[in-house]
C-alpha cells in the first residue's frame, strides 16, 4: 500500500511478497508501532507479577530489566528476516521449516496472538468497567461486561481491519498520548508509594522468587512477539535502511514498550498494596481525578493493543487457509477472540485457562524462534521469495520444498524441544514433570529453545546452501499442495 492519493483505504494485502515500491516505512515506524501499542493494562498487569510474589519495588523493577534485556536478545534479530523476505516471520520460516511446514509458525502464531488478546481485553474491560462505577456510580453487572467487551471488540477489529498504516498512525499518537497518562498516574500514587515494601516470597527466598519474577514476568514479554515482528518490518525497505538501524528500532521499541507499561504496572502494585487483584487494588487506590485517564487508557490503550494483536491473527490465518483474503481472516480471528472473550467471562471463568495456554505456546514458540534464527544465520538472509510463496499460490516446487513441503531436521527439532518444554512449563492448571528440577521455576521456554537448537544443529550439520539444504531449485507447477 503506498502513500499516493489511489491508494486504497483498507489494506489489501495478505502475506504475499510486499513490492518494493509499497515499503516506505522506517525504523522510527517500527520503534513507534512497538511503544504505542504496549502502553495498555494488558502489558501493565505483568508488572504487578513480581509484586504478587513477594519482591519490593526495586527487586521487581530489576527483575523485569534484566529478563526483558535477555529476551529482547532472543526476539530482536527476527524482525530482520522480514526486512529481507518482504513477507511476515510465519511465511519467511517456510525458508527452514519447509513451505508447508512453515504453517508450524503460523498456528503458535495465530493461537499465541488469540490468547494475549483475550487477556488483554479482559484486563481492559475490568478498568473501564470499574472506572465508570467509581466515576457514575454504573452497574458492575452482566451487561456492563456486555457492552464494555463489545464496545473493544469493535474498535480493535475496526482498526486491525484497516491494516497496517492505519495501525501505525493510530499507535503514534498512543505512544505519546498513553505515556503521559501513566506518567500522570506516577504522580497521582506517589504518595502512597513504598520502595522498601515486601511481602512473603513465593518460594520461600529472595533469589529463588527473583529468577521466577526474571523468567515469567520479564523474559515472556519479548518472546509474546516471536511471530509479530515481520509484520511490520516487511514494509521498511533493506535498500533504503540497513539492517543495523531496523534492529536496534526493534530493541529499542521493545524494551521501551514493554519496560514502561511494567514498570508502571510495579509501582502502583506496590503503592496500592495490590494483592491478588492488581485491577481492583489500581481502582480503589486511584484519586477521583485519576479516574477518567484509567477509562481512557481502558478503552483507547486496549484497543490499540488487541488492535495489533488481530492484525497479526489475520495474517496468520491468511496464511494457513491460502484461499481466504486478508480481510475475510482478519473478520474471522475478530470474532473468534470476541467468542472466546465473553465465554471465558460469563462461561468458563477461564482467565487461568488461557494464561496457562499462552504460557505452553510460549513454550512450543521458542524452538520455533531459534530454528528460524539458526537459519536466517545460515542463508545469510538471502531468500527466494518466489520460493517462499509457494503454499500461498497453490503450487509445487521451488527450493523450500525439501519433503513434500517439510524440513525433517527442523521439524524433528521443533518437536523434541517442544515436548522437553511442555515438561518443564509451570500454569495455574498443568505443571511439568521437570520443574523439581529446575527449583519450581518455570524456564521451560529456554530449555525448549536450548535442546530445539542442539537438535537443530546435529539434525542439519550436512546441510549446505541458501537456506541450508543440499536439495536444488526446481520449478513451480500449478498442481495442487
Amino acid at each position: 500500500m503506498s502513500h499516493t492519493p489511489s491508494a486504497p483505504l483498507i489494506e489489501q494485502r495478505g502475506v504475499e511478497t510486499v513490492p518494493e515500491a509499497e515499503r516506505t516505512s522506517t525504523p522510527r515506524d517500527v520503534l513507534s508501532i512497538l511503544v504505542g501499542s504496549n502502553l495498555a493494562f494488558g502489558v501493565v498487569v505483568f508488572g504487578w507479577l513480581p509484586v504478587s510474589f513477594g519482591l519490593s519495588f526495586w527487586a521487581a523493577a530489576t527483575s523485569l530489566v534484566l529478563g526483558t534485556a535477555l529476551g529482547i536478545l532472543l526476539t530482536a534479530p527476527l524482525a530482520l528476516i522480514s526486512l529481507r523476505s518482504a513477507t511476515n516471520l510465519s511465511t519467511s520460516s517456510g525458508a527452514h521449516f519447509g513451505v508447508r511446514g512453515r504453517l508450524i509458525g503460523s498456528v503458535v502464531g495465530l493461537l499465541l496472538s488469540l490468547g494475549y488478546t483475550a487477556l488483554s481485553l479482559w484486563v481492559g474491560g475490568d478498568v473501564v468497567v470499574g472506572a465508570l462505577n467509581r466515576m457514575l456510580g454504573l452497574p458492575t453487572d452482566g451487561a456492563a461486561y456486555v457492552v464494555t467487551y463489545s464496545v473493544l471488540a469493535a474498535l480493535s477489529a475496526t482498526a486491525a481491519v484497516f491494516g497496517y498504516r492505519l495501525l501505525l498512525k493510530l499507535e503514534k499518537v498512543l505512544m505519546w498520548a498513553m505515556s503521559g497518562l501513566l506518567l500522570a498516574g506516577l504522580i497521582a500514587f506517589a504518595p502512597h508509594f513504598s520502595a522498601s515494601a515486601h511481602g512473603t516470597y513465593l518460594l520461600g527466598g529472595f533469589w529463588p522468587t527473583w529468577l521466577l519474577a526474571v523468567v515469567s514476568a520479564g523474559l515472556s514479554g519479548p518472546i509474546a512477539f516471536i511471530t509479530l515482528l515481520g509484520d511490520y518490518t516487511r514494509y521498511v525497505s533493506p535498500a533504503r535502511h540497513s539492517s543495523r538501524r531496523v534492529l536496534w528500532a526493534t530493541a529499542g521499541g521493545l524494551f521501551l514498550g514493554l519496560l514502561i507499561p511494567q514498570l508502571f504496572g510495579t509501582f502502583t502494585a506496590v503503592a496500592t498494596g495490590a494483592g491478588s487483584n492488581y485491577v481492583a487494588g489500581l481502582l480503589a487506590g486511584a484519586p477521583a481525578w485519576f479516574l477518567l485517564p484509567l477509562l481512557v487508557n481502558g478503552l483507547l490503550g486496549s484497543a490499540g493493543n488487541t488492535g495489533l494483536m488481530l492484525y497479526s491473527m489475520g495474517l496468520d490465518l491468511d496464511a494457513i487457509l491460502p484461499r481466504a483474503t486478508r480481510l475475510q481472516a482478519t473478520y474471522v480471528v475478530a470474532a473468534m477472540a470476541t467468542v472466546l472473550v465473553f465465554l471465558g467471562h460469563f462461561v468458563w471463568s477461564a482467565q487461568d485457562a488461557v494464561t496457562s495456554f499462552v504460557l505452553v505456546l510460549t513454550a512450543i514458540g521458542t524452538p520455533w524462534a531459534v530454528i528460524t534464527l539458526i537459519g536466517f544465520k545460515r542463508c545469510r538472509g538471502d531468500y527466494d521469495r518466489q520460493s517462499l510463496q509457494v503454499l500461498n499460490q497453490r503450487t509445487r516446487g521451488g527450493i523450500y520444498w525439501y519433503r513434500a513441503g517439510w524440513n525433517v531436521p527442523a521439524t524433528t527439532a521443533w518437536a523434541v524441544g517442544s515436548a522437553v518444554g511442555l515438561c518443564a512449563v509451570n500454569t495455574p492448571v498443568y505443571q511439568g514433570p521437570l520443574l523439581p528440577y529446575t527449583g519450581g521455576i518455570d524456564v521451560s521456554f529456554l530449555l525448549s529453545g536450548l535442546v530445539a537448537a542442539g537438535c537443530y544443529l546435529v539434525l542439519s550439520r550436512h546441510s549446505r546452501g541458501r537456506a541450508g539444504t543440499v536439495r536444488p531449485a526446481v520449478e513451480s507447477t500449478r498442481a495442487p499442495v
